[in-house]
């Protein structure tokens, strides 16, 4: 929930590219980005946000994007498995079982790899994560909308739809996320924005993949901390 005093007053772009992430993890940074700025944070996506970055990206006030950026379903995977695919291959190894019992040995050594209570962890985090998106849905991006709530659940429903998405790697493009209701809008349109924008992350997806720095932290200042990886040449690595 956006805090109803924020600290900063400037308001954020919060540049997202990630494959997305943990859960807990994005709902603490979220919860505390609203601490700090309030409503009044834009997501800017330069290429890619999935999954919890697709998250993150729902808790602002609108998306920026390229044509060719992208954001992911949100549907939570546990143990590297998707949860409604879980839910799925249970709901069907009961109805084939019932209808003939000789299936049982297949269905048995499918589901004995879960372990206890796996099934509602799965139920779980696909609760958690809905609520979650449709909370900020309707708290940040629709605030004040008396359609917020029908919004945020459309939305929700797209994004979480396992079926129709196929697969969680799968890329949801501007077109896309425009129908389903979200604000987004093109960096294109202003090409000026599109200059400054790509300029950001070209530079630090340089400085990230091609030298030994793993973590940046860097002021209005031109002050900048830099973790770098140990090597053996470099076996205590600083800034």
């Amino acid at each position: 929930m956006a805090s109803a005093r924020p600290i900063r007053k400037l308001g954020l772009d919060l540049f997202l590219h990630t494959p997305g992430g943990d859960i807990a993890a994005t709902e603490s940074i979220v919860n505390y980005l609203h601490q700090m700025f309030g409503n009044d944070i834009r997501a800017i996506v330069p290429q890619i946000a999935m999954s919890a970055g697709t998250m993150t990206a729902c808790s602002c006030k609108e998306i920026l994007m390229a044509r060719h950026s992208n954001l992911g379903p949100i549907d939570p995977h546990l143990r590297g498995m998707p949860a409604y695919g879980v839910k799925a291959e249970f709901k069907r190894a009961c109805t084939e079982v019932s209808k003939d019992a000789s299936l049982i040995p297949i269905w048995q050594s499918i589901i004995s790899r879960y372990g206890p209570a796996f099934l509602s962890q799965c139920e779980n985090a696909i609760e958690w994560s809905k609520d979650f998106v449709e909370t900020q849905l309707e708290q940040v991006m629709f605030a004040g909308d008396s359609a917020a709530q029908q919004k945020s659940k459309k939305i929700v429903r797209k994004l979480t739809d396992y079926r129709g998405n196929k697969i969680h790697a799968r890329h949801i493009h501007f077109d896309e996320l425009k129908a389903m209701g979200l604000k987004v809008s093109l960096i294109e349109d202003d090409q000026k924005l599109q200059d400054l924008v790509l300029t950001v992350h070209h530079c630090y997806m340089h400085a990230l993949m091609n030298t030994l720095v793993f973590k940046m932290i860097e002021n209005q200042n031109g002050s900048a901390f830099m973790k770098v990886q140990a090597t053996p040449l470099n076996p205590q690595p600083r800034a």
